[in-house]
């Protein structure tokens, strides 16, 4: 007959490896700033033992604040240990909270240790004839381990978790000792992290030997005479004391005084709807899946009567219905391989809440006669319409020759603005989050990589069943987004702003930008040409041939053959990136050749090789995808290929730009960048009254800095002088430090800071702003930008300098990089709607940071010009103009 099991976790240890487990640039956080890693780390952990063992009974021991009979026995007990991190502290009520909905028993006792609890608990299993599995990250616990008694310590880096498990034979086989005399061990060695003194100059290995040939420190010290080395015999004899104490220190207590009662550790069932709620709270999607739970309330009443058009009838039904109700609601099902040749599996549509049509196409009915029965639909400005990532829809409509007017309302934009932090906005994660809904996620049941499977693949009942229900979800995200929306007061930012730029990016998506394929090939050739010469020229200076992208046999060059000082070794050898090349530039002419090397071997294949795989067949252009809700600073990207990235530091760089040009003859490229945009948020944020009269008088900012920093006549500014006011400038919008600002000027620590403190001394205002702004910060745990946009800022409050300061930096450069974000959506849209209000036959095609590009007709460049510049420039209204310089060309690089 099989016994009993009994789990018994060391809650303090495990949290505590949890949370160092799950480190990293930035700790798991909730959106309003609650740190979860630990409790994350230690759910997962608590969760893998109980699938691995299916115990009977659990509980969980941790320790308390007050001291216990060991600090009574010595005041230096653990008196060495660091307190623990503001970060981990705010998990321990949490991680209580998880337990309790958890229905896990709590243990801890005034006086004790959790390790206490743990020999105490088990014994008394034990007694009752009962398997107890200890989980600890604390290897004192190894004194435990009997024939019915096994101990498990995780491992927790990056998420993964491996084991060591100790039982009566491991422990026998690796250490030849019995559990008990551990404790000896222990009295011995000592123990820096509990401060437990031991005796001095002995090691572990050394009190093993000991314990092995004497078996306790009675024995040993009965036989002392007997030790032979002379310096360890007076280390015994000199510190006898202090191992006897010691040992009492090590000794986990195995009787403690509390009623055994192992019943009361059966494991019973989660409190579901307290579990549901607290994990709604701490933003754990995965474990509301995982065991199944949903906010029975909100789940029963979400009922939808999902209904199946099969013929044009049905749809009759529902066009009626729509143009009754004049709204709809809805969610399209869409394999994501090209835009361009993309079709549409199914649909699922809603005119009022409850109520919800499925489309499934095939022969009977198939996508094509939808699209001429809902073109009237879609393109109908009068019915609103509320979909989820609307920006794809339009893009494939347009293909069609359809547009999508009406456009009300897009959850993924809303859901956005509120958490810009989030890496997915699924249908699934905002039923969640909004409405306290387990919906399943069709993006899951697609799959990805070599498990993804097309929706047309897919079991259609199920399907119909899961889709069917995201209309209903969309109606009632839309109410509860806007809400949330409405409380945060990002209204205008949402409906101004970021809902109008839907259609904008759909636009530019959809017409894309030309690339003159044999330009391309001519610079790929120059590429290949250079890439020669530098290789024959590297080895020539190696004096002999070699691998030069391989790191192993350029670091043997590097550091052996030409002896250059080591600067950083990794786990394989020498280090040799960018950084350490950089820093040996001139130590010996073959680092600038491989560092010119890398550069053109990384333009040949990310952007040459790179750009001609996307060029679509049909059109002969790249049509990018822009992405709205990726940047947690409001700032679009790109992707497919990332347009832009492209660099333009070297010639050769640069002249991919040539390889984009305008449609045809009748075209040209008109190109408007804005001025320094971020340092004319940061005038008008700051209000800065130096600043902001250099702006107004149109003075060269940048020779305006330089003159005030550095003590000269504006008309005497050097250009080495701008180059490096031009350095802190920009450097302080992102909250450059003197160590970065040295390394980029190659000048000292101690000068870098001598040019921070003229500037901030100059500009007294920009001071201020950058203290205010942390404060506020970390009081409201968010700053904004001039719109609304939030950014949330957890490491803030972060024990750890170096993410406290990372935060700090993030907090002063978020309403300058985010402002100037907004500004230039800004002008994007109102661009757009000229356009399209005269009618003419320009379109806006691409947007990089400050910058956007017009394929002008070229009866229209005149006109198009006038509209870049005084949409760009009377976008908003600032303290200081903004500023628009525009050109025009037959090609990108000739608009530069």
């Amino acid at each position: 007959m099989n016994k009993k099991k009994l789990m018994v976790i060391d809650g303090n240890s495990i949290l505590n490896r949890a949370f160092y487990g799950l480190q990293g640039p930035n700790l798991l956080a909730t959106s309003d700033g609650l740190y979860t890693n630990a409790v994350y780390g230690f759910i997962n952990i608590m969760n893998k033992y109980i699938e691995e063992e299916n115990p009977q009974y659990i509980c969980v021991a941790f320790d308390l604040k007050a001291p216990t009979f060991r600090h009574k026995q010595f005041d230096g007990y653990k008196a060495n240990r660091k307190g623990m991190p503001d970060e981990l502290r705010v998990q321990v009520p949490v991680i209580k909270e998880v337990l309790d909905a958890m229905r896990i028993k709590r243990l801890e006792m005034e006086g004790y240790e959790a390790d206490d609890i743990l020999g105490s608990i088990s014994l008394c299993a034990q007694q009752k004839g009962m398997e107890v599995i200890i989980i600890t990250g604390d290897r004192d616990a190894l004194q435990l381990a009997d024939k019915d008694i096994r101990i498990k310590i995780p491992k927790t880096k990056g998420g993964k978790t491996e084991t060591e498990e100790y039982n009566l034979e491991t422990i026998h086989g690796k250490y030849k000792i019995e559990p008990v005399q551990f404790i000896d061990v222990k009295a011995l060695m000592g123990d820096t992290s509990d401060n437990i003194p031991g005796v001095p100059g002995i090691g572990e290995k050394t009190a093993l030997d000991l314990i092995q040939n004497y078996g306790t420190i009675e024995n040993l010290y009965e036989n002392v005479d007997n030790i032979t080395k002379k310096a360890l015999k007076e280390k015994l004899i000199t510190y006898k004391e202090q191992a006897f104490m010691s040992k009492e220190l090590a000794r986990i207590e195995r009787n403690m005084p509390f009623l055994c009662n192992i019943d009361e550790l059966a494991r019973v069932e989660f409190d579901k709807p307290r579990l549901y709620e607290l994990f709604k709270r701490l933003e754990f999607k995965s474990f509301i899946e995982k065991f199944g739970l949903k906010d029975s309330q909100n789940q029963e009443s979400f009922k939808v009567n999902i209904k199946r058009i099969k013929d044009k009838q049905g749809i009759l039904e529902l066009k009626n219905e729509i143009f009754e109700e004049k709204e709809m609601s809805f969610y399209y099902l869409i394999d994501k391989v090209d835009k361009f040749t993309n079709k549409l599996s199914g649909i699922s549509i809603s005119a009022k809440e409850g109520n919800s049509y499925y489309l499934a196409f095939n022969e009977d009915y198939n996508e094509k006669e939808f699209l001429e029965e809902f073109k009237s639909i879609f393109e109908d400005s009068d019915i609103k319409k509320y979909g989820h990532d609307l920006k794809n829809f339009i893009v494939y409509l347009k293909n069609r020759g359809i547009e999508l007017n009406g456009i009300a309302f897009d959850t993924m934009i809303g859901a956005y603005i509120i958490n810009p932090s989030r890496d997915t906005y699924t249908i699934s994660e905002l039923a969640n989050d909004y409405l306290g809904l387990s919906v399943k996620s069709v993006e899951e049941m697609a799959g990805k990589g070599r498990n993804f499977m097309p929706f047309d693949a897919m079991d259609e009942e199920e399907l119909k069943n899961v889709a069917g229900l995201y209309p209903e979800v969309i109606f009632k995200c839309k109410n509860k987004i806007e809400e949330k929306l409405g409380e945060n007061d990002q209204i205008k930012l949402y409906y101004e702003i970021e809902l109008p730029l839907v259609e904008v990016l759909a636009d530019m998506e959809y017409y894309g930008f030309k690339v003159n394929v044999n330009e391309l090939m001519s610079i790929s050739r120059q590429l290949d040409e250079k890439i020669q010469e530098l290789t024959v020229k590297i080895y020539e200076l190696a004096g002999e041939e070699f691998n030069i992208n391989s790191t192993k046999q350029l670091g043997v060059i590097l550091f052996e053959k030409l002896e250059l000082p080591v600067i950083k070794k990794t786990k394989t050898g020498y280090s040799t990136d960018a950084e350490v090349l950089e820093e040996l530039a001139d130590k010996h002419e073959i680092i600038p050749k491989i560092l010119e090397y890398r550069q053109l071997i990384k333009l040949k294949s990310t952007y040459i090789d790179g750009l001609m795989s996307v060029i679509n067949p049909v059109t002969g252009k790249i049509h990018s995808s822009f992405n709205q809700t990726v940047t947690v600073t409001g700032r679009i990207s790109s992707t497919e290929p990332n347009l832009q990235n492209i660099p333009i530091k070297l010639e050769m760089g640069r002249n991919i730009r040539k390889a984009f040009v305008s449609s045809d003859e009748n075209y040209r490229l008109v190109d408007a960048d804005y001025s320094q945009i971020e340092l004319r948020v940061l005038a008008h944020i700051t209000g800065d009254v130096n600043m902001i009269e250099a702006f107004n008088k149109n003075e060269d900012i940048h020779a305006s800095t330089a003159s005030k920093v550095f003590g000269v006549p504006i008309n005497e500014v050097t250009p080495l002088l701008r180059s490096k006011a031009k350095a802190v400038n920009f450097g302080i919008v992102y909250g450059i430090g003197d160590f970065s600002l040295s390394k980029d000027l190659g000048i000292t620590r101690k000068e870098a800071r001598a040019y921070i403190d003229g500037y901030l001394e100059k500009y007294a205002n920009v001071k201020k702003y950058m203290h205010d702004i942390v404060v506020q910060g970390k009081e409201f745990g968010f700053v904004t930008t001039l719109f609304g946009r939030r950014r949330y800022l957890p490491e803030l409050k972060s024990s750890n300098f170096n993410i406290r300061s990372f935060g700090e930096r993030i907090a002063m450069n978020t309403p300058i990089q985010g402002s100037a974000a907004d500004i230039i959506k800004i002008a994007m849209v109102k661009v757009y709607k000229e356009l399209k209000a005269r009618k003419l036959k320009s379109r806006l095609i691409l947007q990089v940071h400050d910058e956007l590009i017009i394929e002008a007709h070229v009866s229209e460049v005149e006109e198009v010009t006038t509209i870049l510049k005084e949409s760009m420039e009377n976008a908003v209204k600032l303290s200081v103009p903004l500023s628009v310089e525009v050109k025009s060309g037959s090609n990108w690089y000739e608009t530069k």
